[in-house]
């Protein structure tokens, strides 16, 4: 997200004493990405940001794919799903692949601890809970449909206002940004873009906590957890500045574009990453030729996996879809609407579907946790006979 954000206190120059009221000096940390190439924030903080108390090894978090499962739809029923864990531990991994991680959680109960993705940025998707994104740079909150977007090495936590919560976790193993074809030379977001800097919330307050007592950070790196516990809260930061920052988006401010004739899913376009795209499917006024058939034509994935978790039922070119569900359609074969589906169309002038999209350029694996929710009907749904 190329913005400035400031907060709290700073000296005036990079790399200068910066002194507490009781004349000892400030930690000063760069936190940067890409080396020292990309986005960057700079943070001071009252304790040594390298001190700690002790840690431990929690295991491996690999996640464990199916090799050589059939080619064919997919239709997974969230619905299933028990109530399990918290922001964290309730995440289920149900498809991956070198580039990103899909992981779907019913959220059951609070995070008393802190956790750290050294591995990677994370788009979370909050379906249906409210609460507050706490982290380092400051509280940013949330509401049903919002995407978080969590930059690697944030040390945060989730609070919800009440339980249970549905959420999706998209783990990246690159940078999570806007498109470029929506920003300028300068990073400005274009007048042609679905959102505008407005949309996105970043943090607008730092909330400094002085505390010295021991508090749990969970890191995630190299395929495995480690618990640190730090002598001091980590939430110790007095100011901080720059362009890395965690941030939320609403699905609701995401602006459809529209045509005369059916659009491609590019349109909905809402993040970038490194071998994968995210789409939000929103609300809004259908093609307007007055022959224009309003659903997706026939598609053939060709070269990516198309992934579509369902926010409600409202879906033309979809039968036997629900609120949760989540469809596959694998590159190799064609999908589109279900027979009928076109006929039933005609003469739609709106919609009023929303769903969350996951496009992937190398082809995705699934879990065991996936299959077990599984309509194993799913790909007949196309059958005329």
């Amino acid at each position: 997200m190329p913005r400035y954000v400031r907060l709290g206190h700073l000296p005036r120059k990079k790399h200068v004493q910066f002194r507490k009221p009781d004349g000892g000096l400030y930690a000063e940390q760069l936190f940067s990405t890409r080396g020292f190439s990309g986005p960057m924030s700079t943070m001071y903080h009252i304790h040594l940001p390298t001190e700690v108390a002790r840690w431990e090894d929690m295991g491996s978090v690999a996640v464990e794919y199916l090799e050589h499962e059939p080619l064919r739809h997919r239709h997974l029923l969230t619905s299933r799903m028990a109530p399990h864990g918290d922001a964290l531990t309730g995440r289920i991994p149900l498809m991956g692949n070198q580039d990103v991680v899909w992981s779907q959680a019913l959220v059951a109960e609070p995070m008393d601890y802190f956790y750290k993705n050294a591995e990677g940025d994370e788009c979370l998707f909050v379906h249906d809970g409210r609460g507050v994104l706490e982290s380092m740079f400051g509280p940013v909150p949330f509401e049903p449909g919002d995407y978080l977007v969590i930059p690697r090495g944030t040390i945060y936590r989730i609070v919800f206002d009440a339980f249970p919560v549905r959420l999706i976790a998209i783990e990246s193993h690159g940078p999570i940004e806007t498109p470029k074809r929506y920003r300028n030379e300068y990073g400005q977001l274009l007048e042609h873009a679905p959102f505008s800097e407005r949309d996105f919330r970043a943090p607008s307050e730092l909330c400094t906590v002085d505390e010295r007592s021991e508090h749990v950070v969970v890191i995630r790196a190299r395929g495995r957890d480690t618990k640190y516990v730090y002598p001091y809260h980590p939430f110790d930061i007095v100011g901080w500045d720059g362009y890395v920052f965690p941030y939320a988006l609403s699905i609701h401010d995401f602006q459809p574009i529209t045509g005369k004739l059916h659009m491609p899913p590019p349109i909905h376009q809402t993040f970038a990453a490194p071998g994968f795209v995210i789409c939000s499917f929103c609300p809004r006024i259908l093609d307007f030729h007055p022959e224009a058939i309003v659903i997706p034509y026939n598609h053939s994935n060709v070269d990516s996996d198309e992934v579509l978790y369902y926010c409600n039922d409202k879906f033309g070119s979809r039968k036997g879809i629900e609120e949760g569900s989540i469809t596959l359609h694998p590159l190799g074969i064609p999908h589109g609407p279900q027979p009928g589906a076109v006929e039933r169309s005609l003469g739609a002038t709106h919609t009023d579907e929303l769903a969350v999209m996951l496009d992937t350029w190398r082809p995705l694996k699934l879990t065991k946790q996936a299959i077990a929710l599984e309509d194993p009907d799913y790909w007949q749904s196309w059958r005329t006979t």
